[in-house]
């Protein structure tokens, strides 16, 4: 069977030991600092901590090549969107023009749409990594125990868990659903055309979605018998109990936060202009 994506991998590295909880914060953190800022410098710093934070996680780069493939096969295509769209936002934002190529109508290459299409991409690099490793390295049920730990309702808190663990159970069932037709005569390889492929992965879909829905079903009934949601609070089993290492990586990714912020003013404003 192929492997599960964006399933929880069990390794012994420091990112495994922190608490759900932490890892949520933390990726705030750093996600809205990476979103809202367009410093070059600020984002090859952050990039830097990216890469060295998937080192320590321990995970191999091929447990994750397909959906890295995927996203940047996303990026690719939001870039040519960007310049199809819009080719001179690069000159509105930095105020200058420097041409790198010739003219066709409105489309021309300039240096500053080159420079802030790079940051776009920076950007990508920067936060994609981390909600990677967020998903890769937390498990379920403790990420639900942290959570309520930290004040959020424990039945929002158990929702969060279950959809996480649906993910690979989802995949798991698109394999047996995909075999079960396979075997049925329904064709998925290349050697068929793409439209016809199409239409037999919807031959796979539709038998996944009312599967998953029966589960759903089955899941809140056994909840409901077994009287969740009665009581105000509840125990975990898998509650994790916050360590030094919490504390010093919150405040690590709150001294970032505060840095990028920070640049705000020095730049008058979230862009950094190496034009002027």
């Amino acid at each position: 069977m192929a492997n599960e994506m964006l399933s929880y991998i069990e390794r012994d590295s420091f990112l495994h030991r922190l608490t759900g909880a932490t890892k949520l914060i933390c990726f705030l953190l750093w996600s809205t600092a990476a979103m809202l800022t367009y410093d070059t410098r600020i984002l090859i710093g952050f990039l830097i901590v990216s890469i060295l934070l998937f080192i320590i996680s321990k995970i191999k780069l091929s447990e994750i090549a397909f959906v890295l493939g995927f996203i940047l096969l996303f990026l690719l295509l939001n870039n040519v969107a960007i310049f199809i769209f819009d080719p001179n936002q690069g000159l509105k934002i930095y105020g200058t023009e420097t041409l790198l190529t010739g003219e066709w109508g409105r489309y021309k290459l300039t240096l500053e749409q080159l420079f802030y299409q790079i940051n776009i991409t920076l950007k990508y690099f920067v936060v994609i990594p981390p909600a990677l490793l967020f998903i890769l390295t937390t498990q379920p049920s403790e990420f639900a125990a942290s959570l309520n730990k930290i004040g959020v309702s424990y039945r929002l808190s158990y929702a969060v868990a279950i959809a996480l663990r649906y993910i690979p159970e989802i995949q798991r069932d698109y394999q047996t659903v995909s075999l079960a037709q396979q075997a049925r005569g329904v064709d998925l390889s290349r050697n068929e055309k793409f439209g016809k492929r199409i239409k037999n992965i919807v031959a796979i879909i539709v038998p996944l979605i009312f599967s998953s829905l029966e589960k759903i079903e089955t899941i809140s009934n056994v909840m409901d018998m077994r009287g969740f949601g009665q009581n105000k609070k509840r125990t975990w089993y898998s509650e994790k109990a916050y360590s030094g290492k919490d504390f010093i990586a919150i405040g690590f990714c709150i001294l970032l936060f505060a840095v990028t912020v920070t640049f705000f003013f020095v730049n008058n404003g979230r862009f950094y202009n190496p034009f002027h």
